[in-house]
Parts: C-alpha cells; sequence; structure tokens
C-alpha cells in the first residue's frame, strides 16, 4: 500500500561527515505498524532525468535484540556509498528473538520490499530495479523470503539479491541466536531453511564470502554455491580477503574490488533489461 508520505512535511536530515555530506537523508520511515520495523533512506541531492536503481540492505549480527545489529554507522555508511555512486540506499530494522520468531526476519523483508516498491518513486528510485543485499542474519532472512513463495506479498518482487557471509541452512546444532528465531525444534529446521527453494530462483543472485569467515559460514556459502549451479543457475560469487560488510559491495571494507565489480555488472544488467 502507497503510504501518505509528504516529503515537504518529512524534510530530510543532511548528515556533514566524509561519507554522507551533501546528501539527502531521510530517517526512521515506518513501512508497517510495529515499531521496529523502520527504513533510512538517503539520496543524492543531484537531479536524475531517469529513476535509479536502489538497494535494500538487510543487515544484523544476531536474531536475537541482545546482539542488535550491525553498526549503525556501518548501515548508514552503506546507503550513503548507494547514493553517491547514483543509486538510492534503503536500510531496514526488523523484528527479532525471542519475542519474534521465525519466518518474521523474512516477512519484513517482503513489507519492506514492497513498501519500497511502492514509494520509492518519491525519492527518485526504479521500483523495477530493487537490489536486496543481505548482510549475516540478513542474508538468511534474504534467503529465507527468497526460498519460501508463501511469504511473499503483493509488490515484493526484486530485481535481484546479494547474500554477504550468511547461514542458508541452518544445521542441527544451532547456537543461541539460531535457537530463539528457529525454535528448540531442530527437526523443522530442515522445513525452515532456503533449501531447496532458492535453488528455484530466477532472479539474478551474487554470493560472497570472506577468507576470514568461520569455517561454518565458509562452508554455508560454497555448498549453496554449489547446489545453485548444480540446479543451472550459478550465481555470480566473489571470495574476499578482508571482512565482509554491508558497505564492503562498494570495494571499501574487503581488501579488494571483487565484490565492487561484480555489484556493478549486476546493477547494469538489471538497468539494461527492457533496453533496446
Amino acid at each position: 500500500m502507497k503510504v501518505g508520505l509528504d516529503l515537504d512535511d518529512t524534510e530530510p536530515s543532511t548528515l556533514y561527515d566524509q561519507v554522507c555530506s551533501n546528501l539527502s537523508l531521510w530517517r526512521g520511515l515506518k513501512y508497517t505498524d510495529n515499531e521496529q520495523n523502520v527504513l533510512d533512506v538517503a539520496t543524492s541531492s543531484q537531479t536524475s532525468s531517469a529513476p535509479r536503481p536502489v538497494l535494500l540492505f538487510v543487515a544484523g549480527e544476531s536474531f536475537t535484540n541482545e546482539g542488535t545489529s550491525v553498526d549503525w554507522r556501518m548501515r548508514q555508511k552503506a546507503i550513503c556509498l548507494s547514493a553517491r555512486n547514483g543509486m538510492v540506499g534503503v536500510s531496514i530494522s526488523y523484528r527479532r528473538a525471542p519475542t519474534h520468531r521465525w519466518p518474521a526476519g523474512a516477512q519484513d523483508v517482503a513489507a519492506a520490499t514492497s513498501w519500497v516498491r511502492e514509494n520509492i518513486d518519491l525519492f527518485g528510485g526504479d521500483p523495477h530495479a530493487i537490489v536486496v543485499i543481505g548482510y549475516s542474519v540478513g542474508a538468511f532472512h534474504v534467503a529465507t523470503l527468497l526460498a519460501h513463495k508463501e511469504l511473499q506479498v503483493s509488490d515484493s518482487d526484486i530485481a535481484g539479491a546479494v547474500l554477504l557471509s550468511g547461514i542458508y541452512s541452518p544445521g542441527p546444532d544451532p547456537d543461541e541466536g539460531e535457537r530463539a528465531y528457529l525454535g528448540a525444534d531442530t527437526s523443522l529446521y530442515k522445513a525452515r531453511s532456503a533449501f531447496p527453494g532458492i535453488f528455484k530462483v530466477e532472479e539474478p543472485i551474487l554470493l560472497a564470502w570472506s577468507t576470514l569467515d568461520s569455517p561454518v559460514l565458509v562452508a554455508q556459502a560454497e555448498d549453496l554455491k554449489k547446489r545453485l549451479c548444480g540446479a543451472g543457475h550459478c550465481p555470480r560469487t566473489a571470495l574476499l580477503a578482508g571482512r565482509v560488510s554491508p558497505a564492503s559491495v562498494f570495494g571499501l571494507d574487503a581488501g579488494d574490488k571483487a565484490l565492487a565489480n561484480q555489484m556493478r555488472e549486476l546493477v547494469e544488467e538489471i538497468e539494461a533489461r527492457g533496453l533496446p
């Protein structure tokens, strides 16, 4: 549903630091009635004759409230870098365990994507060129939404997905955060994983992980790549030497340009769709 958002009454805040200076940043916009469901939007002050691609960041390092999310400034940096690179950046907050269990995170990604599709034109964005970027726990929520069609809602379609250092098929020995979100009954984990539904996804996927990730995360990424390729849907991939973060899609935090190059190619592919 399109919200009654009047940008004349919802003034952006302008942040004067190295990354966000001279950009327009709208903070705390609600995409559902839940107080945890808010998003931030960053845009360039320069006018554009054509709608801009949208990067929607879903980041978090824990399933629970105790772990909060990726540092707020890191998420802010990611959306500001999006705006500086000619796109519209969006970052969302989502509900957490133990109060909100599976599939609350994926449902929130669906609701946020629907909000963006309905409203991003107000910020100069292209509702048909939304790339959702999931980092860590956020990657699990994005992958879950892609894999479980029953969780998708009207206008929650995306043009592509980027999965960074995530868990995609939880194992039988979960940590406390996974247990809090997925439940104590590990026999349900297979049905709540991204397998096998994600193997049928038609949208382009960019999969990235780091040599510094834990062995579990490395194994998860390698397994997902192998299975996607086996299903005839090989993803773009990037193995990074440095730490992956929401901002590393711009080649600033991971020690090399592998992910940034793949990201640029993905956006260019999406922009080229439908052109003569």
